[in-house]
């Protein structure tokens, strides 16, 4: 009995031992669902270690105000006859938060400011939200996202009292304008002053170091991309989604991709999730992450190569008032894609690429990336990055022809009136041709004509493929879902479709 009772004691003990890395590992020795630890994060936070050492000890001297600027003493008494006395009572580039409302804040006094104002701003936000949509999901029971997360079903826009969608198709622009009845105005950031990039809370509890003390995330997780999502190898189709559940950073990204990609590819990858600084996540005392931070990754923001809705302000108009929300796009299909960036025009993905890299990402600005620690890269690498870009492809559509059209026998009959609406009445093939339904040219839709801010000027037109995983949709994420979108184009065209041919497009949409 005790040779059985020691045998039992020592197999508990073993158990307890195992059984840890057991649960880290499934049984084909891959990591299990477990949030996998954030190596960028790691590798910038020190370690607490007993203060044990008198060298350790921190005394008055090294807790005192005395390293602050302007506790320092004057190399020359002869400053007090010169201009300013010798100081400098301005802004100091680089010494200075670029966004701080005096000279010489420091960073616990920026954070204390922006953190104090943030439930505000949030608030601020949320009412406006809910006075235009409807943020209640609804989600369509049969229609899913490439990894099953279902999409959400719409309009959500709230049409002001006694106007129906009827009578909003039947009114001219000007009286639209006039009486302020457009529903899907301008869709602003929280905070346009400080801007920047902002990220979904499943993001964020996945990657921490992107968490903003200024700002939140706004719109509900319902009308959000799937996260994580699928990855789609134009090199590897046979594979279908090849994410394997994962999102693609620093820790893993070579276990998953070393015998999918070529070294060249697989460089530009290493390249695509490596942090460097960025506007909001860096290490200086204008940064809006809580710790000092080694930045973000150009597949932090293109998640597995897509996106999760992330938003910033377009780089590329000052000054900061007049600049608008910008979604995060998506990398998907971006081998068939001759224009880059919504507004510049850019012609090949390796200029975007080496352009934002330099301008601390989405700002447009190498003055503010000069600061954080700007990243001239060589053109060999930004070459190996557009290959790795150039890997992402759009999900299968099964029920398109390799011209881009329905095969008759698998569509549904609304998809096939969906068709006939997209290629005539809706006029939507003229910007967005098959197979690709993508005409890489930008254009102007002119909505000053409908609200009471200027307009957006030319942007340019995304591909459709796919579209169904892209939400919110336009630019800034106006539309929140494929019926939003469609109300919003049949009354900027003057289209004056049916219910029923709206409820065909949406349909037709749903399958490229």
């Amino acid at each position: 009995m005790r040779k059985d009772a020691t045998v039992v004691s020592s197999l508990v003990i073993a158990a307890a031992l195992i059984l840890p890395a057991v649960n880290s590992w499934t049984a084909e020795g891959q990591p299990s669902r477990k949030a996998p630890p954030d190596a960028a994060m790691e590798a910038q936070m020190p370690r607490d270690v007993p203060a044990t050492r008198p060298e350790q000890q921190r005394g008055s001297h090294d807790q005192s105000d005395i390293f602050h600027a302007t506790k320092a003493e004057p190399s020359s008494t002869a400053f007090k006859n010169q201009p300013d006395e010798g100081k400098i009572l301005g802004f100091d580039f680089y010494r200075d938060p670029l966004d701080a409302k005096k000279p010489m804040m420091t960073f616990q006094e920026v954070y204390q400011k922006d953190a104090g104002e943030k439930p505000k701003v949030m608030e601020t936000q949320r009412r406006l939200l809910e006075s235009r949509y409807d943020l209640r999901p609804r989600l369509a029971p049969d229609v899913k996202m490439s990894r099953g997360k279902p999409v959400a079903v719409g309009p959500t826009a709230r049409l002001a009292k006694g106007t129906t969608w009827e009578s909003l198709a039947a009114m001219n622009p000007a009286d639209m304008r006039s009486k302020n009845l457009f529903p899907y105005p301008p869709l602003p950031h929280p905070k346009q002053v400080n801007g920047g990039q902002v990220f979904p809370q499943i993001q964020i509890d996945m990657f921490p170091r992107l968490q903003r003390f200024d700002v939140d995330f706004d719109l509900p997780d319902a009308f959000l991309p799937e996260f994580p999502p699928a990855i789609f190898l134009q090199n590897r189709p046979e594979l279908g989604d090849v994410s394997r559940g994962e999102v693609v950073s620093i820790n893993n990204y070579y276990r998953l991709f070393k015998n999918l990609l070529t070294p060249v590819q697989l460089d530009g990858l290493r390249m695509l999730v490596t942090p460097f600084p960025q506007e909001e996540f860096n290490p200086t005392d204008d940064r809006k992450s809580p710790q000092p931070s080694l930045g973000v990754a150009c597949l932090d923001c293109h998640v597995n190569g897509h996106t999760t809705a992330q938003f910033h302000l377009s780089p590329d108009i000052r000054p900061q008032e007049r600049r608008f929300r910008l979604d995060t796009v998506s990398l998907r299909g971006l081998f068939n894609q001759q224009v880059h960036s919504s507004k510049r025009s850019l012609r090949s993905v390796e200029d975007f690429s080496e352009f934002e890299q330099r301008t601390a990402y989405f700002n447009g600005d190498e003055i503010h990336a000069a600061k954080k620690g700007m990243n001239i890269i060589s053109r060999v690498q930004v070459s190996h990055m557009a290959q790795m870009q150039n890997m992402f492809d759009v999900p299968p559509a099964p029920k398109l022809d390799p011209a881009g059209f329905l095969y008759p026998v698998k569509a549904t009959q609304s998809e096939m009136a969906g068709q006939q609406v997209f290629f005539g009445k809706g006029r939507c093939g003229v910007c967005h041709p098959a197979p690709f339904y993508l005409d890489q040219m930008m254009h102007d839709l002119q909505l000053d004509r409908f609200t009471r801010e200027p307009g957006d000027g030319p942007i340019k037109t995304f591909t459709l493929r796919g579209i169904k995983e892209s939400p919110p949709y336009m630019h800034d994420g106006r539309c929140l879902t494929l019926e939003d979108t469609v109300k919003f184009f049949d009354l900027v065209l003057g289209l004056r479709l049916t219910q029923q041919e709206q409820d065909d497009l949406v349909a037709f949409l749903r399958v490229l």
